[in-house]
């Protein structure tokens, strides 16, 4: 017979591992939400930033800050739950939007909220590491990862970036590169930078 305690670690181990899920309305689209879950990853799905959410007033701003329109091909390096490339096609008619998300499940979880929202025939989600990223056709990308991350980042967007593609990011900046524009909404921060034709020097590394 199995020791009680035993089955009631069983139980619990059981538990963990499935977690819970729902649905969730974030203003302007429906999401899946799920309950965080502590997995172990293996190295090659190991994300650098963990995942929280970019709230929606915030996701307006950014899109709003870089002036998206239907001329864009936007995309967002670390796209989470999918809500700010939605968003750039349903509310701000960008032409398309890639999210770039290394975690399988929020990729699938946003898949399913661009069918829900009916625009998966223009935003597409990858599952892939966006270091790995070729960013040579978007016109604007956003961020909400790491200070580190995006100055690990920035000589990348700087070379394959055309001049004049536009740069949002959700709270941390880009160290030496200086936003041209800062905009604040429920005492968050939102940094907008402009690609320039020449790149300064200092900003090359």
């Amino acid at each position: 017979m199995i020791d009680q305690r035993i089955l009631l670690l069983l139980i619990t181990g059981v538990s963990a591992v499935f977690g819970v899920t729902g649905s969730t309305l974030t203003g302007d689209f429906e999401v899946d939400a799920q309950v965080p879950i502590p997995v172990k990853k293996s190295q090659e799905n190991q994300a650098d930033v963990p995942y929280v959410p970019t709230p929606q007033r915030v996701v307006n701003t950014m899109l709003e800050l870089a002036k998206v329109n239907s001329n864009d091909v936007v995309y967002d390096l670390g796209s989470g739950d999918g809500r700010i490339p939605i968003t750039a096609v349903q509310k701000y008619n960008a032409r398309r939007a890639v999210g770039v998300e290394i975690n399988p499940r929020l990729v699938q979880q946003s898949r399913n909220n661009a069918q829900k929202a009916e625009v998966s025939d223009r935003v597409e989600f990858r599952q892939q590491d966006l270091f790995q990223t070729n960013l040579t056709d978007a016109t604007v990308v956003t961020l909400y990862l790491l200070p580190d991350i995006n100055l690990k980042l920035r000589p990348k967007l700087l070379k394959e970036l055309k001049p004049g593609t536009r740069i949002v990011s959700h709270r941390f900046n880009m160290g030496k590169w200086k936003p041209q524009q800062v905009a604040q909404v429920d005492n968050k921060y939102v940094y907008l930078w402009i690609v320039p034709k020449n790149v300064p020097a200092n900003l090359d590394d």
